[in-house]
């Protein structure tokens, strides 16, 4: 199918993705290697050819038809509903797109970066960045306030821009107080946000209780190590007055680079420090080691064949104490309508994941067919307890689901293991023939 590439959590993807869940697009998203790798795929050769500036999201078809720019790749997924159907329509539609490049993201980045620790804090830039995001706000508010969406009477791709624009907002820095004055603004943003095709990309969108603040510790952490100056020399005035010209010129040469720096550039490093993974405590850290080699059951699993080869691995050397297994269930099976969209849901809640990979496997199937359908899996986890509690990144997805820790030992588990692992065998315990899975691992 047609692949987006990007890093997880970018909220450029987003308008692509949840365009892409209105039309009922194709889109098969390569944000973690081996399909893709920030900072170093999108600087090969081949990745340039198609997409001289490197950036992502980028967007080819199976045509091998090539887009950069995630408003172009939005537009180009969109059907003409979210694009707006009279030529008024599509202008307006245009008009709030262009209202989220140039009104909405240079405030917002300026206040939020900071407080994200990947740029450094500026009392000033934040203060009138603050002023700015109000004024937007103002807008916002007095256009929503008799309408329920940005243009027309459904979702546009009007809505789906601004929302993703205003997300990092929403989600670090528009506390109670400060949005309380708008209040159609976040109506229609939650109103947004709650919509399932917006839901199967972003997740549970938690609104800020409290607004960030910069922390220069976190900002220190982030930044790349710096090399150890050298020791000063010994050099009596001659070297002491040589050092000091040294060092004059090196102030100067910085503040000539620094005026050379357009900002977009300090942008793309955002964005790049952004798509870094921050230095955070490993959630598993207090678990013993384990003898069970996850990584070595994926790659028997990857290349070799299921019944004969990985599921034998797998008992042979799984770990009963450093691992359990658990079955899972979506809870709301009646939500379930068309088949891509609920393999959506499984697909979001797995890129969610990304970082709970190392220490985890798990078959997820879906079941049924369009307006019948369930989602039931097998998931494999280090440590005796359920994992998503151990990080806040992973809490998003898993309460949808119903949680039941299955006996190791036992026949059940036995079988399940087995069908699930091979997508194959009667799963007595579902009542609805297999439709299509998709493996975590």
């Amino acid at each position: 199918p047609p692949t987006l590439y990007t890093y997880p959590e970018n909220w450029r993807a987003f308008k692509a993705q949840v365009a892409a869940q209105y039309s009922g697009a194709l889109l098969k998203i390569a944000s973690t290697s081996p399909a893709f790798t920030f900072g170093h795929t999108n600087r090969s050769p081949a990745f340039l050819s198609n997409f001289p500036l490197g950036k992502v999201p980028a967007y080819q078809g199976d045509d091998g038809f090539c887009l950069f720019e995630s408003n172009a790749i939005a537009h180009y997924l969109s059907n003409d509903a979210l694009r707006g159907s009279t030529p008024q329509a599509s202008a307006q539609v245009l008009q709030w797109v262009s209202f989220a490049d140039s009104e909405i993201i240079p405030p917002a980045s300026a206040w939020v970066f900071p407080t994200l620790g990947i740029m450094q804090f500026n009392k000033q830039a934040t203060e009138q960045a603050k002023e700015e995001v109000k004024r937007v706000l103002a807008v916002l508010n007095q256009h929503l306030n008799t309408r329920t969406f940005l243009v027309g009477e459904r979702v546009s791709l009007a809505d789906i821009t601004v929302v993703c624009s205003l997300l990092w907002l929403y989600k670090q820095v528009l506390e109670p107080a400060f949005r309380q004055p708008y209040p159609n603004v976040s109506r229609w943003f939650l109103t947004c946000v709650n919509q399932p095709q917006f839901k199967a990309v972003l997740g549970e969108v938690k609104l800020c209780e409290k607004m960030a603040q910069f922390d220069a510790k976190t900002f220190a952490e982030m930044q790349p190590k710096k090399e150890t100056p050298a020791k000063k020399e010994k050099g009596g005035k001659e070297g002491g007055k040589q050092q000091q010209q040294q060092q004059q010129e090196k102030k100067e040469k910085k503040k000539e680079e620094k005026k050379a720096t357009p900002a977009e550039e300090e942008m793309d490093e955002c964005e790049a420090a952004l798509a870094s993974e921050p230095k955070a405590k490993d959630p598993f850290a207090h678990l013993p080691k384990s003898s069970f080699i996850m990584d070595e059951f994926k790659r028997k699993y990857s290349n070799e064949d299921t019944l004969t080869v990985a599921l034998p691995y797998f008992w042979d050397h799984f770990d009963r104490e450093g691992f359990s297994i658990w079955h899972s269930e979506y809870r709301f099976p009646e939500e379930l309508t068309m088949s891509f969209m609920s393999c959506n849901l499984i697909t979001g809640m797995f890129q969610r994941l990304d970082k709970l990979r190392k220490n985890a496997f798990a078959s997820v199937i879906l079941f049924g067919a369009n307006n019948d359908s369930c989602i039931t899996g097998i998931w494999v986890f280090r440590g005796q307890d359920l994992a998503f509690t151990l990080s806040d990144d992973w809490q998003i997805d898993y309460e949808s689901y119903t949680w039941r820790k299955l006996d190791v030992d036992s026949e059940e588990c036995k079988t399940m293991v087995k069908e699930y692992f091979a997508w194959e065998g009667e799963f007595k315990h579902v009542g609805k023939p297999f439709n299509q899975g998709k493996i975590f691992k």
